[in-house]
């Protein structure tokens, strides 16, 4: 696929129906909507004319936001979150809302009322959870820029098996007001682009402090790095986790550490420590936050009712008949870590040990400017291969979780292929300091032939 877009709005409205059929990334058209906005002022703004896509969990108003579950198969969003009228203001296009597992609560985009999306690369595989319409509408070429939400990997991840660009920035810099909670010390919305340049421009355009977000940080904010120096730069790896990787993964990885040394930039070797209990963490907190967020989706408040004399069974049905297994199963191992007698003994347990991997994180970072990390142990899986095999699926996400937990940004960018599916890199740093992130992504783009 080309990395520039040729599409207009008219012409993304006649091929809509065309994406759809070949990759379910779509929930629904917004032409009309891009069309009211589309700017005819002699200023143009950071955005201007690029076609945009909005996972279907991001408030527009007067359209609906489904969050791929049939229980809000009806309900129309009251307001417009902060990021689309960011957007709005600098001239962007949304032109369409894309396909999500449902509530976000998914690695393979195989758990929405929708179906599944498809992989531009190769139909027959996944294209990652849970933001994978909107990973699959910037690889096919669709449109140039799409938003989605990262919890634990939810943007990364999908980059990486589409082959895109796709950014999770530091906990709080982006408002997530108008964006549907699924656990909230976790969730952020993210980019998807072609390149670094619109990731930075885009990020340039909807972050910053917004009074709407109490969480949303009000440091000063800007997107300057081109007076970063990449030579000065001090990059951080992990052998021991490159090392349990497959032989054909692990080429391209030593590719991009053998490019640093041959460009004469320092890289250092470092352990990274507590992986292994980052996944049972993240799904101890995510799922007990879910719990909670969830439960206004009880058929009196929002979105669908199943009618019942009893207003038990009417929570209760509702519940059972209008949302999907896997939403389920959350709802209720958070409930479970949340009740009286295994509160302590798991939820506050997972609190404690999410601390001990965020100072691990900030440890390493101490001495270095970027820490490289896989994005996924594999590329892209088979459809259905893992739908059944929960744990399997939970670990997709293996490598974009600690980052998570610890709140920190990171952008995954392509790095090579194996037999023909994108694999991808996360360029992690601490906290705030995205602009070294771009830096490095930018010089990866132009200088890294893989």
């Amino acid at each position: 696929m080309n990395n520039k877009l040729t599409y207009t709005i008219d012409s993304f409205d006649k091929k809509y129906d065309k994406f759809n059929q070949q990759f379910n990334c779509f929930t629904l058209n917004l032409s009309d909507f891009a069309r009211q906005y589309k700017s005819d002022h002699t200023t143009q703004g950071l955005l201007y004319n690029k076609l945009i896509a909005v996972k279907d969990n991001i408030n527009i108003k007067n359209y609906p936001t489904t969050c791929s579950s049939k229980i809000l198969e009806n309900h129309t969003s009251l307001y417009n979150a902060t990021v689309i009228n960011r957007i709005i203001k600098q001239d962007g296009l949304i032109v369409a809302k894309t396909n999500m597992d449902e509530f976000a609560m998914g690695s393979s985009n195989e758990y929405s009322m929708f179906g599944s999306v498809s992989n531009p690369k190769n139909i027959k595989k996944v294209a990652g959870g849970s933001s994978g319409g909107s990973a699959a509408a910037v690889a096919s070429g669709a449109v140039d820029i799409a938003l989605g939400s990262d919890t634990g990997g939810s943007v990364r991840q999908p980059a990486a098996f589409c082959g895109v660009f796709g950014f999770k920035p530091t906990y709080g810099r982006i408002s997530r007001y108008g964006l549907t909670a699924f656990a909230s010390s976790l969730d952020q919305i993210g980019i998807f682009a072609n390149n670094t340049n619109d990731i930075v421009n885009t990020f340039s355009v909807i972050g910053g402090h917004d009074t709407y977000d109490a969480n949303s940080s009000n440091l000063t904010f800007n997107c300057q790095y081109d007076n970063i120096s990449i030579k000065k730069m001090k990059i951080g790896y992990s052998s021991k986790l490159i090392s349990k990787l497959s032989p054909e993964m692990k080429g391209s990885y030593q590719k991009l550490i053998q490019f640093f040394e041959k460009n004469k930039i320092e890289i250092k070797d470092i352990d990274i420590d507590l992986l292994d209990l980052a996944i049972p963490t993240y799904y101890i907190i995510a799922t007990a936050e879910a719990s909670s967020n969830l439960a206004r989706f009880d058929g009196v408040r929002y979105g669908k009712q199943q009618k019942s004399d009893n207003i038990n069974s009417l929570f209760s049905e509702t519940r059972s008949n209008f949302l999907g297994e896997e939403v389920k199963r959350r709802i209720m191992l958070g409930t479970y870590v949340l009740s009286s007698g295994y509160y302590e003994a798991y939820y506050k347990k997972a609190l404690k040990i999410r601390k001990m991997i965020t100072n691990s994180l900030l440890k390493s970072l101490t001495n270095i400017d970027i820490l490289i990390l896989p994005t996924t142990p594999t590329p892209a899986f088979n459809k259905g291969e893992k739908t059944e095999n929960h744990l399997d699926m939970y670990l997709s996400d293996i490598f974009t979780v600690p980052i998570s937990l610890a709140g920190l940004p990171a952008l995954s960018i392509p790095i090579g292929d194996v037999n023909g599916l994108p694999i991808g890199a996360q360029l992690c740093s601490n906290y705030f300091n995205e602009n070294n992130i771009f830096a490095l992504s930018q010089f990866l783009e132009t200088q890294f032939n893989n």
